[in-house]
């Protein structure tokens, strides 16, 4: 693909992420996506087929996050002075990339359209939080196999963990959406408060 083609599907997939979140599926049509991204509609389906693969095409690109999280769980784990230090630098981190606005949206319209696309949200739920989890059961078992946590079960551990952090923060962000009225540093303050309960749980005095 040209570079020209290129920045033509790229602008598609912005104009389509852009409607998508602000209208949801059904209110958004390949016309208006193709007038927001200044291209013909021949070229939106060019690109893409119909606005279902666009649609799967930009809630599956999301899955990137998630790998950019999981990729930085060993660095930080393993760079921090302590355990607990380093456990609330990954909550604070966890946190704070699941709460960025347009995730949350996105996070959002993958819910409010699974029974329309059923395969797609199982996708999505198995690239983004299901991957996650695993990712932090391997760590939490490495940690377990050096005696710095007393896990049994780490996919267990992980579930307790990010539910712990996420669990009240995702819940009003998912209803209220922006108005959920918690800042960064009350972010901090709830993951920091995760951790201590994690501890509480796993840690090994």
């Amino acid at each position: 693909m040209d570079s020209r083609s290129a920045l033509k599907r790229q602008a598609i997939m912005d104009a389509a992420t852009k409607l998508f979140l602000a209208s949801g599926y059904q209110g958004t049509s390949m016309d208006d996506i193709a007038a927001l991204a200044g291209v013909s509609k021949q070229t939106v389906y060019k690109n893409f087929a119909d606005k279902q693969r666009l649609f799967s095409d930009i809630v599956l690109g999301a899955a990137a996050r998630a790998d950019d999280f999981v990729r930085l769980l060993p660095g930080v784990l393993a760079e921090a002075r302590d355990l607990e230090a380093g456990l609330r630098t990954l909550a604070r981190r966890y946190l704070a990339t699941v709460m960025q606005p347009p995730l949350l949206r996105l996070r959002r319209l993958v819910v409010s359209e699974a029974d329309r696309f059923p395969d797609l949200a199982r996708e999505y739920y198995k690239l983004v939080p299901e991957h996650v989890m695993g990712a932090l059961a391997a760590q939490f078992a490495v940690l377990a196999d050096a005696g710095r946590l007393r896990v049994d079960d780490p996919l267990l551990a992980a579930s307790h963990f990010a539910f712990l952090i996420l669990g009240l923060p995702l819940d009003k962000a998912m209803f209220l959406g922006a108005d959920h009225g918690l800042t960064a540093p009350e972010l901090d303050r709830l993951a920091d408060a995760a951790v201590s309960v994690f501890l509480a749980a796993y840690g090994n005095p």
